[in-house]
């Protein structure tokens, strides 16, 4: 079973929809138990960094995000969860992010030509041999949709890049920890098959 963390984010019920269409058991839940009691978890997420921390704080799922993440259940943040599970956003100066993982939130830099928010497909660069990618090819194009973007500290834990104004870190894996900045759900078969592959990977692993 998948719990998608219920959180009053924007974009759920897109996730959950995806996941049924391959199959998958999902529940939409902000219940402590039932999110350590999955197989995996997914934080998805459309909106502002500091609304989002806010409301994980206020239903005390900072904690369990925290728990699931050190009990190894493989996790998964989309979009805005990708941003928070780093250290800041420069969205909203002075909120803390979750700091699971080290770096921060930046906005895209204005140039010429390129409008912002970032919205539309762009094309991947896959590094670093991340789980997600298996069996896609070299260059795959998925979906975005974002004004701000990730500049991890380690290098080592960024999957997939790509270039839009800035080099932006769009894919990050650490251990059975995961995230996308772009939506595997918008991202029609090469988004589907990077949820097959999420929801593949055991527990056992990383």
């Amino acid at each position: 079973m998948i719990a998608i963390i219920d959180y009053d984010a924007g974009n759920i019920k897109s996730v959950e929809k995806a996941l049924v269409s391959l199959g998958q058991e999902v529940v939409l839940t902000r219940e402590r138990d039932t999110i350590l009691a999955a197989d995996k978890v997914i934080l998805p997420g459309v909106g502002s960094f500091g609304d989002a921390m806010e409301n994980l704080r206020a239903y005390g799922l900072d904690e369990v995000i925290r728990e699931a993440v050190g009990e190894n259940i493989p996790f998964l943040g989309i979009c805005l969860g990708l941003q928070l599970l780093f250290e800041y956003s420069e969205e909203s100066p002075g909120v803390e992010g979750l700091g699971i993982l080290k770096g921060g939130i930046v906005r895209i830099p204005k140039r010429e030509g390129l409008k912002i928010p970032h919205m539309g497909w762009n094309s991947l660069e896959l590094i670093n041999d991340g789980r997600l990618f298996r069996g896609l090819p070299e260059h795959p194009y998925v979906y975005f949709v974002h004004s701000y973007y990730l500049r991890a500290e380690d290098e080592g834990i960024v999957k997939a890049v790509t270039d839009y104004s800035a080099r932006i870190h769009a894919s990050v894996e650490k251990g059975n920890l995961f995230a996308c900045q772009f939506h595997p759900e918008k991202s029609s078969e090469v988004g589907l098959q990077i949820l097959k592959n999420f929801a593949a990977i055991g527990k056992e692993v990383g």
